[in-house]
Formats: C-alpha cells, structure tokens, sequence
C-alpha cells in the first residue's frame, strides 16, 4: 500500500499515527527530566544521589537521542521508500520497548543484570525495522542511515559490558557520540541547505548555489575516518588532527549555506546553528586531543552533545512536528523562546568546563535552561502531537 494511501487509512489513535508523535513527545519529556535528576544527584540531593555519570551519559546518548532518532526515521523512511510506515500496533510496540528501557534504567540498582537485558530491546529492534525497510524498497543511498543505527544499537550494548570490560564503557560513549555527529553531518548536511534554498526562493531572495560534491563528500569522509580513530586511539594526535579537520570542514560546509540570510526566520536559522555546533565541537574535541591542558576535553564533548544533538534534534523535532500536523512553517513565540533556552545551556555547560571556579552554578544554570527548553517543546507542541491526523495535500 502507497504511503499516503496506508496514512489515510489508519483509524487508531493519533499518537500512534506517526513515529514522530510518540518519539518526539516523549524524548522531550525525558530530556526534561532525566537532565535535573543528574545535576541534583552531583549536587548530592537524595533520592538522586543514583543517578551517576554513567547512568547520565547513558540516558542521554541512547535514551534520549534514541528516541529521536527512531522519531525522524520512522516518519522519513517511509518517504525515502514509498514503503508502509510502521504505525499502530507495530509502532506502539517499540514506544513500549523505550518505555520499558527507561524504567529498567531507573530500577538498575534493584533489577541488576536485568535492566540491561531490557534496555538493549529497543535499540536492535528499531535498527532491525530500519534495515527491513531500507532494503525492501532497496533505497541504497540511505544504507548508511542504518549502519549507524545498528553502531548506536552495538554501542547500547557494550555499554552494558562495561562491568566485564572495563575499556567497554569509554569505547561505547565514543561509538554513540560519533555515530551521533555523523548523522548530523549526513542529514543535517542534507535539510539544511535544501531547506534554506527553499525558504529563500519563496522570499524571491537570489543566491548562488555553487554545488562542489567532492568537498561535502570529502568532509564526510574525514569525519568518518575521524571517528574510527577515536574509537581505536582516542588519545592519538593523528586523531586530534583528524577531528580538527572534520570540523573545518563542518564549518566549512556551513559558511555556504547563506545561514546569515534566514536571521528573519528561527525555525531555518536553528539548522544553521546546530550544525555550526558540530563544526565548534569537532574542532574543540580535536583541540582536547592535542592540547588537553588547554582545551577540556568535557567541553569539546558537551559542545557536540548539549550543542550540536542538543540543537539540530530540537530543530528537527520543531520542524517535522509543525510540517507533519498542518502548522506553518514558521516559529511562533514558544518554538523562538525554546531555541533560545537550548542554545544558552548548550553555552553554559560548555563554559562550566573552561570555568572551573563557577563550574556548579553554570551547571544548575544550563540544567534550568536545558529542562526550559524541551519541557517548553513538550508542552508546547502535545496538542498538535496528540491531535487526530491531518491530511496533508
């Protein structure tokens, strides 16, 4: 069945209808949550006090960024394919396979090896639905899409071994964190510029559109490349070299995208900015790697972390929602205020590392304002979220 034709048959309830609504809806909340309960836990407030590093790192590369990224391929996907989207049963079920991992990260203490037997369950399945759609509509050009899906699954799991492997635990923060910047630079690279001509040509704004391929992809290739070595040399300086030049060359990229021209419009803007957090994030982790007393490596982690997934998530999480239920294509009043919020605490936690004098208060600062920012999307766009389908011409 047609895509469309599969979406205007469906008659179950409206959070199911689309990937995105489940997914979006509730790895805001999460964010919102699972951000005071670290901060209060380093601040030594019970009942929080469980909550370690390990347990933040945790819920934030593969409980939050998970659902995100299983929100955006399950409503893409069927695009990309012409495929029948998962919705329903199918899509309830892995919302309850996130659920279930969530819960059994909370219970870790009380649960022991068993939270880590649910946690993995959502992960390998969602990159197996990935896999099985992708390669049933044999849409090759995004296989690279599911391989690093199944990296952040595998990732999920040696995390889980830490305990038998102490390296485990470093190496699967790493695979998860690079996995993330190259999916932002592979479709944040994609619906930035397009999305931008776009906005722009409906303004009658003429710009040149110089297309050099062999560069995107040449800076693709480096950030892989890049990545590979730190997961095998993390310390090596033929890494810290390689992560300066992947993010030279995010940069780069983003210099010819005419970010400056869509300053009138926040939901186009945003893109802009969350990629040129990758390009400042890549080069600070490079920075870190040769120059560690000088450049903390925490903060070249939380600008990509807090900054580049922080920001393009929370612009892809905007968009596709006011795109997919019928709003406009423009930033009211709350969506504005968000991007303000995630953009300070993304700044703040960055600061805190090169700070180390006003490190806790510029932590509790950037918690606020992070929690401002995807509590305020939760509540801001739960409505529409939950509203029936609307049919989009």
């Amino acid at each position: 069945m047609a895509t469309a034709a599969a979406r205007r048959s469906y008659t179950g309830p409206a959070l199911f209808s689309y990937g995105f609504r489940p997914f979006f809806l509730l790895a805001a909340a999460w964010a919102a949550l699972a951000v005071p309960f670290w901060v209060l836990s380093m601040s030594g407030g019970a009942p929080f006090d469980g909550y370690d590093l390990d347990w933040h790192k945790h819920e934030m590369l593969f409980g939050y960024l998970g659902a995100v990224v299983a929100g955006f391929l399950l409503t893409a996907v069927p695009n990309w394919t012409g495929r029948m989207p998962v919705m329903g049963t199918p899509l309830a079920g892995l919302v309850a396979l996130w659920f279930a991992g969530r819960a059994a990260m909370l219970l870790q203490p009380a649960i022991g090896v068993w939270a880590a037997a649910v946690d993995v369950l959502f992960l390998v399945a969602f990159a197996a639905v990935v896999w099985r759609e992708v390669l049933s509509g044999r849409n090759w050009r995004n296989a690279p899409v599911c391989a690093l899906v199944t990296l952040l699954a595998l990732a999920n799991v040696c995390f889980h071994l830490r305990g038998l492997f102490p390296h485990a635990g470093p190496a699967s923060d790493r695979a998860a964190l690079g996995a993330a910047a190259i999916l932002i630079a592979l479709i944040g690279g994609r619906i930035t510029p397009s999305f931008t001509r776009n906005w722009l040509a409906q303004r009658r704004v003429k710009i040149a559109s110089p297309r050099w391929p062999k560069l995107d992809m040449a800076g693709l290739v480096i950030l892989a490349v890049a990545v590979l070595a730190w997961l095998a040399f993390p310390q090596a300086a033929p890494t810290g070299v390689l992560m300066l030049l992947a993010g030279l060359a995010a940069l780069a990229r983003l210099s010819r995208w005419h970010g400056a021209k869509t300053l009138a419009e926040p939901l186009v803007l945003i893109l802009h900015l969350g990629y040129g957090w990758l390009g400042v994030g890549l080069t600070l982790l490079g920075a870190s790697i040769l120059a560690p007393q000088a450049v903390p490596y925490t903060g070249a982690v939380h600008a990509l972390t807090a900054g580049s997934v922080g920001v393009m998530t929370l612009a892809v999480m905007t968009r596709a929602s006011r795109g997919h239920t019928g709003q406009p294509l423009a930033a009211d009043r709350a969506t504005t205020l968000v991007y303000a919020a995630i953009n300070a605490a993304a700044a703040l936690r960055v600061a805190a590392a090169f700070l180390p004098a006003a490190y806790m208060p510029l932590i509790q600062a950037s918690g606020v304002l992070w929690t401002a920012a995807f509590g305020g999307f939760a509540l801001a766009y739960a409505p529409a979220l939950l509203r029936p389908v609307v049919r989009v011409r």
